[in-house]
């Protein structure tokens, strides 16, 4: 099937995996490689991170595979990589950027990378993310484990009579992996928005209430698409900034961004030791 030919993700018509399909097979042919191994999404502040896993084989801009569009937010690129990690034969496909809910493309569009690596051979996924914290202690810059989610946006990729268990979205496997190599990692509940916009303190707070630690505009969707498609799961959340009304200064964008390069040695080592063992 030619590009021209692979009908848009957002006609209703469309099978999303067909799509997914399609892509893989491009990311074959531009990589020589028949099957990746783990997928990573690099969210905001992460961007500097992936350089550690290993060496770039292939890049590949977003616009020349179906189903994918140029990065929409600062901060993220628009390519993904062919990654050999460490030493070995096994392949990472890595996301520079992903499709927010927010950008309007619809929920199909925001989990089509999370498909696609899974027709393209990966058994795992870990996906990234710069949120505000709820905790006090978490200072800017530290990374948590996402033990769970609450998801806010009223959505679902999961269309039809397709019923998933979502007891362990976020393998606990993976988790105690992720904690043997930095033992100070902690875990929180991630509660995702629909965004554009920042929370308020009023809605920070019942994300509290409902047992939230962590928000922001991002992973859930994602990672319940992983685990429709059988991908083991290790969600990873940067608190880049307080979240609003703990912090009592106004939130911007950039302060993700320089939370993220101060980090990006500590985020980038955990990934690296991470993929090396999974």
């Amino acid at each position: 099937m030619s590009a021209s030919q692979i009908p848009a993700l957002s006609d209703p018509s469309t099978d999303p995996f067909e799509v997914a399909a399609a892509a893989a097979d491009v990311i074959r042919e531009r990589t020589g490689v028949d099957s990746h191994d783990i997928a990573l999404v690099l969210g905001s502040g992460w961007g500097q991170t992936g350089d550690l896993i290993g060496e770039t084989v292939t890049t590949i801009d977003n616009t020349d595979v179906p189903g994918f569009g140029a990065a929409a937010v600062a901060g993220h690129h628009g390519t993904m990589r062919s990654v050999r990690i460490g030493d070995s034969d096994r392949r990472a496909l890595v996301y520079g950027t992903r499709t927010h809910y927010y950008e309007g493309r619809g929920v199909r569009a925001v989990v089509h990378g999370v498909r696609t690596a899974a027709a393209a051979g990966c058994r795992t996924i870990v996906i990234t993310n710069g949120c505000g914290g709820l905790r006090e202690e978490w200072a800017p810059g530290t990374p948590v484990l996402i033990s769970d989610h609450i998801n806010l946006t009223a959505e679902s990729p999961i269309e039809g009579a397709n019923f998933v268990d979502l007891t362990d979205v976020y393998s606990p496997r993976l988790r105690a992996l992720a904690k043997e190599i930095d033992p100070g990692l902690e875990e929180g509940v991630y509660v995702q928005f629909r965004g554009p916009h920042y929370e308020t303190p009023a809605e920070v707070r019942m994300a509290g209430i409902l047992g939230g630690d962590l928000v922001g505009m991002s992973t859930s969707l994602e990672a319940i698409a992983a685990r429709q498609s059988g991908l083991e799961v290790l969600g990873i959340s940067l608190v880049t900034n307080p979240a609003a009304g703990i912090s009592k200064t106004p939130l911007h964008h950039e302060e993700v961004l320089e939370a993220g390069r101060a980090a990006a040695e500590r985020c980038g080592r955990l990934l690296a030791a991470v993929v090396g063992r999974i």
